[in-house]
């Protein structure tokens, strides 16, 4: 899952990504409001934390922005500001949850994985597509109710995949997914071909009928029926 931290304060926004990195996902990170405007226009997210008191703007804007664009994204507000008027424009703006700060990392967390299961798997704690089964909280895979043994970028790969089923997925598109801001740094796109192979012999080897489809020149479609 790929989150974006719009964040002014050096040591919080640097606190929540090393502990989010921990849990297993992407995260991307801005430190004004500038820079999180660029990138909400320029790159999709699962998640979006966003400061209201920002440098050069304010994050009501920032929510502005993102229903305009009709993102996906889950947003969830986290500021120093707890009066009932902020939590409940920025509610009526469309974010979906409210954390004052000072908050626990942990509760962070849980907040983050219930908007991600409301919003991405229609409030269910498990994911099943024909034989697989998938438990985001436990990042945990099973086909034909043997576990999977994947890496965490085999896991987070299907795990797109299956968010994405019967989609056509550009090869640019997954790598801003499963590497964020890393992904720049990269030449090609081979390390995604490697992480695929990888993955398709893992679920061959369960028994999991291939649903990866190449569209050549373009990128992946995770081809389910119904």
């Amino acid at each position: 899952m790929k989150i974006l931290l719009i964040e002014d304060e050096p040591e919080l926004r640097r606190s929540i990504k090393q502990y989010l990195h921990g849990e297993g996902y992407v995260v991307e990170s801005a430190a004004d409001f500038i820079k999180g405007s660029e990138k909400i226009n320029d790159y999709q997210y699962d998640c979006i934390l966003v400061d209201i008191t920002l440098p050069s703007g304010s994050g009501l804007d920032i929510i502005k922005q993102l229903k305009e664009n009709n993102s996906k994204a889950g947003i969830i507000i986290i500021s120093a500001k707890n009066s009932a008027d902020d939590k409940i424009i920025g509610l009526d703006l469309g974010a979906d949850d409210y954390l004052a700060k000072p908050f626990n990392l942990a509760e962070l967390n849980s907040r983050i994985k219930a908007l991600i299961r409301r919003r991405s798997f229609d409030g269910n704690k498990s994911i099943i597509v024909n034989e697989i089964v998938i438990i985001p909280e436990e990042r945990s895979v099973k086909i034909n109710e043997s576990t999977v043994n994947l890496t965490a970028k085999e896991y987070d790969l299907l795990l797109f995949f299956i968010t994405n089923k019967n989609r056509v997925i550009s090869k640019n598109t997954i790598a801003e997914h499963l590497w964020g801001d890393d992904s720049d740094q990269m030449d090609s796109h081979d390390f995604i071909y490697v992480h695929l192979r990888n993955l398709r012999k893992k679920l061959a080897e369960k028994g999991c009928k291939d649903y990866v489809q190449t569209i050549y020149g373009i990128g992946y479609n995770f081809k389910v029926n119904g």
